[in-house]
């Protein structure tokens, strides 16, 4: 099948990303200031004004008046116990030497130097950073679950050029490189929790695909997901058809799938030559397409494509044969045997076609 590309002009694109960029950025600084700010301050409060104020003490102690340049240094120099100048005898100068270093204590204690460290090094802190840039998706799809047939979907996804955030309880290495080279950022926790579906932007997503193996999960995570995002498509793997039916008629989930349905049909168009695509369900019909070979001897062979389509009620959206394909082909053209043709039509047709098709092959 083709791959459908929905993508941005690339000038388009570098400035969403960097849009993107910066207020992950900004959001990440926030969410670092919101856990340090109380040291920083102190720190701030006391390098700058308490240099001032040590300066114009100084002063009032009939000492020369320093630059004021110098002033916080001589506080940064009090704090880790290494000025070069002597204890003045005034009190209350004296009291900014015994001051200083329990106030340095105190800084380096609640985490000034990690705040630095971690400010120009965020990739110690890898998950709140891809948080931050989580936060900042819209219209975009969520993911929950990223097994075998999560991580496809999310490849899929990515594929057809729409944004993409994960959201999974655990984060092997493994994965981890799979989702950084697809540029998904990854939520680790229990998508269960509130914080986890806010921490993934659900309440601006498009879509959310629940693709964890454990119906129970899914259902519950379903309700919470509706509720926090009205407007959103729903996607949900489910294995208890009891549980389909509920998820349709109660939660408003667009569609209910489960991975043994569909792939039963693809093993069994494998078992006999042809290919069936996913059955698309309107106003209470089925409808299906495949793509076979014509046998020899089959009903298909010797008619026109518009004789077939007529009688048949089918469209035959493409024939190919040694080769060369059309794309919805001439009406004109006869079917001959080792054909291929694309069929669409409703499923209990398309079953009657496969089996009178393949009923025509010698055994």
């Amino acid at each position: 099948m083709t791959n459908i590309q929905l993508v941005l002009p690339r000038g388009q694109r570098r400035l969403d990303r960097l849009s993107r960029t910066l207020r992950a950025l900004w959001r990440d600084t926030s969410a670092l200031w919101r856990e340090f700010r109380i040291p920083i301050i102190v720190f701030v409060v006391s390098v700058f004004g308490g240099g001032w104020l040590y300066g114009e003490l100084l002063v009032y102690a009939g000492h020369p008046r320093l630059p004021y340049v110098d002033l916080p240094y001589i506080m940064l120099t009090l704090m880790v116990l290494e000025t070069a100048t002597e204890l003045p005898p005034e009190p209350y100068l004296m009291a900014f030497w015994y001051a200083m270093p329990a106030l340095g204590v105190y800084v380096v204690g609640r985490g000034v130097v990690d705040f630095v460290r971690l400010f120009f090094n965020r990739g110690e802190r890898r998950r709140n950073w891809e948080e931050a840039v989580a936060s900042t998706y819209r219209n975009h799809v969520v993911v929950l679950g990223v097994g075998h047939v999560g991580l496809r979907v999310i490849r899929t996804l990515s594929e057809m050029g729409f944004e993409v955030v994960a959201i999974n309880l655990t984060l092997p290495d493994d994965l981890d490189n799979e989702l950084s080279g697809l540029g998904v950022p990854c939520v680790v926790g229990d998508g269960r929790l509130p914080l986890m579906l806010e921490k993934a932007g659900l309440q601006h997503a498009r879509a959310f695909v629940v693709c964890t193996s454990d119906d129970y999960l899914n259902l519950e995570v379903t309700m919470r997901a509706r509720e926090f995002n009205p407007e959103a498509r729903i996607v949900v793997r489910m294995w208890d058809n009891q549980f389909a039916s509920q998820l349709h008629r109660f939660m408003g989930v667009e569609a209910v799938l489960s991975a043994s349905d569909l792939s039963a049909p693809a093993f069994a168009g494998a078992a006999v030559g042809i290919e069936i695509a996913q059955t698309l369900h309107i106003h209470g019909v089925d409808y299906s397409m495949i793509r076979l070979k014509v046998e020899r001897g089959s009903f298909l062979e010797g008619a026109t494509i518009g004789m077939l389509q007529e009688r048949h009620n089918m469209d035959i959206v493409l024939h190919e044969r040694e080769g060369d394909a059309a794309v919805h082909p001439s009406d004109t053209i006869p079917v001959t045997a080792g054909d291929t043709l694309v069929i669409f039509a409703r499923h209990s047709q398309i079953l009657d076609i496969v089996t009178r098709n393949y009923a025509a092959k010698p055994i």
